[in-house]
């Protein structure tokens, strides 16, 4: 049985709890902004006009993105593929959904909003550190903010290291890019992939 109409899903589930309701801001108070300045890693997520979606990890120093109020962050950009997909989807629909961590913490922060692509002096200077200045800066209106329960990271016990799965368990990155992709270059060893990912980091 294929689940194709909000009646039929409803019907699957108990109604939402008040407070899982009334969890929902559509602003950042102090403790989303604490918990913002406590997070050196996010999960960007966008959509293209087609409604194709992406999800893109973005990382640095517990507070890189910066909350220049209520409704508004921004987001530095760093140096990474090139690709530009997020960047790309921003420009086609200007909507985001953004999930914040903290090492140690079974809970996230999740934001939805609308978002622009902005090389504004006073954007780039916000978001400037000892180490670089950004090229743009993702300018997020905030729609809605909500802390997300820890039963997510309980089941999977992400933080506990006795979870952590040896990195010889799988092939190197550049060994199973070269397999995906047929490229017939020697593939990079971890090494090698360190060294060249310093300058950027």
């Amino acid at each position: 049985m294929i689940i194709d109409t909000p009646a039929a899903l409803r019907a699957l589930y108990a109604a939402p709890g008040e407070r899982a309701v009334r969890k929902q801001i559509d602003h950042l108070d102090p403790h989303c902004r604490r918990f913002i300045a406590l997070s050196p890693f996010l999960v960007l997520a966008t959509s293209d006009s087609e409604h194709r979606l992406d999800a893109s990890p973005r990382g640095g120093d517990p507070g890189f993105v910066k909350v220049s109020g209520e409704r508004e962050l921004l987001i530095p950009d760093a140096p990474g593929n090139n690709r530009l997909d997020s960047f790309d989807n921003i420009l086609a629909t200007g909507s985001v959904g953004l999930l914040f961590f903290i090492p140690g913490f079974d809970e996230t922060l999740r934001v939805n909003g609308r978002a622009r692509l902005s090389c504004d002096p006073a954007h780039v200077a916000a978001c400037t550190s000892e180490r670089r200045a950004p090229k743009l800066v993702v300018q997020v209106r905030v729609e809605a903010a909500y802390l997300h329960c820890a039963k997510a990271f309980m089941r999977s016990k992400l933080w506990d290291p006795a979870s952590l799965v040896d990195r010889e368990s799988m092939p190197t990155i550049g060994q199973m890019i070269a397999d995906q992709s047929g490229m017939t270059t020697a593939p990079e060893t971890r090494a090698e992939m360190v060294r060249r990912y310093t300058p950027d980091l």
